[in-house]
């Protein structure tokens, strides 16, 4: 912990003058020794923490969005070194290199809040030891040691003896079920955080590197998370379920707003769109006409969410514009129509119950069609001396049966030399 504490030390003071100054400002409304007070400065300086941290997030995002771009040139070198995983391998980093992409981008926000994490975890390790650091002073001190939070002291731990607890003024029952239930909602938020992404926000119809990262990480840091956990003081669990439902919240907000092209959630935000024109006769909101102007542009490139949309506004009469907005047209909805005959025309497969029917119908319908021109046959075959022949011309039964190359009609007599 001391090598720990060196390595942040640079981060620990201004974490610690941080956490005084909202100390301040809550203290005044809740009072200086209230866990209150303790825990919503916590809560604000993640807050702070992430706010500053946004521009990281669209630059993650913004890498996020390259990936998807690659994706049909990485699926490309999935299908030709489909057999070679090495050379697979060495042409997707290729990839990302002539491209600039980073796939590890997703795990930016984290490393960069592991030394405000690192440096909450020692400051408030310093206040359950009972040490000064930072901007907390000896009054600080004590009053950090008597706060609560429902029961439990801000610096107390799950692992935690029962002597170390009674010196906290506190119970060893009450900081376990506090702590158990911070760490099951810290492990649930992290865990439903990576599921909607993996579930609503990936093209799944592409199998990415990126992809199996986000899948691996939906599984692993939950786990991480519950088994750390236990080792966290109660302030720490404050800050990381804080910062877990703050990604969360972000995270719902970019998938509604911005959401991956050929996903779920591009779907549903083009249906709203869809809806919204049908109701107002235009596209409304810049982020919504920008989203239509980078549709426009994609041309035959279209994955099938995009061109359902173009055919839903031709529909309602009206095409897309270059710059992002809808004008009525005669030609769209024409082109809708068509579309949409040519989808009727198509036969519905039947199922297999249909199909053996079907099968058996025909074979009996074969059966009746060779047994009548089997009879037919026979019929004709059979000698017809009750039918008057026509003078100078050939009977019927006779014509039919005359062999390919020979004329119809009455036939010349052979001359006796070639008889």
């Amino acid at each position: 912990m001391d090598t720990i504490a060196s390595l942040f030390s640079f981060i620990t003071t201004p974490v610690s003058w941080v956490i005084v100054q909202f100390h301040k400002v809550y203290g005044a409304l809740f009072g200086d020794d209230s866990g209150w007070a303790w825990g919503l400065s916590i809560v604000s300086l993640v807050v702070l923490i992430r706010i500053c941290l946004i521009p990281l997030f669209v630059k993650q995002i913004k890498s996020t969005r390259n990936m998807q771009v690659l994706q049909p040139k990485m699926k490309a070198i999935q299908e030709r070194y489909k057999n070679d995983k090495q050379r697979q391998s060495e042409e997707m980093m290729k990839l990302y290199k002539e491209t600039g992409t980073n796939p590890l981008s997703s795990c930016l926000p984290i490393l960069a809040q592991s030394p405000f994490f690192f440096a909450l975890y020692h400051v408030l390790s310093s206040i359950a030891s009972g040490k000064k650091i930072g901007a907390i002073n000896q009054d600080l001190l004590d009053s950090a040691r008597q706060a609560h939070i429902f029961g439990a002291p801000l610096a107390a731990k799950f692992t935690d003896s029962v002597e170390k607890v009674t010196s906290l003024d506190a119970s060893l029952t009450d900081v376990r079920i506090v702590t158990a239930i911070m760490i099951v909602l810290m492990s649930a938020s992290q865990f439903f955080t990576q599921r909607q992404l993996m579930t609503k926000n990936v093209d799944l119809t592409v199998k990415t590197p990126y992809m199996q990262q986000q899948k691996m990480l939906m599984y692993i840091f939950p786990v991480i998370f519950a088994v750390m956990g236990i080792n966290f003081p109660v302030g720490v669990l404050v800050y990381w379920l804080t910062t877990n439902v703050w990604t969360m919240g972000q995270q719902m907000y970019v998938i509604n707003q911005n959401p991956t092209p050929g996903s779920k959630a591009q779907d549903a935000y083009l249906q709203r769109v869809l809806k919204s024109v049908t109701a107002h006769g235009q596209v409304r909101g810049r982020t919504r006409r920008n989203t239509v102007k980078a549709i426009v542009a994609k041309g035959p490139d279209r994955n099938d969410i995009e061109r359902k949309f173009i055919t839903g506004l031709g529909k309602l009469g009206l095409a897309a514009q270059d710059d992002g907005t809808v004008q009525k047209s005669e030609t769209a909805a024409a082109d809708a129509e068509g579309s949409q005959a040519h989808k009727r025309q198509q036969p519905k497969r039947q199922t297999k119950a249909k199909r053996q029917t079907a099968g058996a119908a025909g074979a009996k319908d074969a059966e009746s069609s060779d047994a009548g021109s089997k009879t037919s046959l026979e019929k004709q075959d059979a000698p017809q001396d009750d039918q008057p022949k026509s003078a100078g011309k050939p009977a019927s039964g006779s014509s039919r049966q005359a062999k390919s190359g020979q004329r119809k009609g009455p036939q010349r007599p052979k001359h006796p030399s070639k008889k």
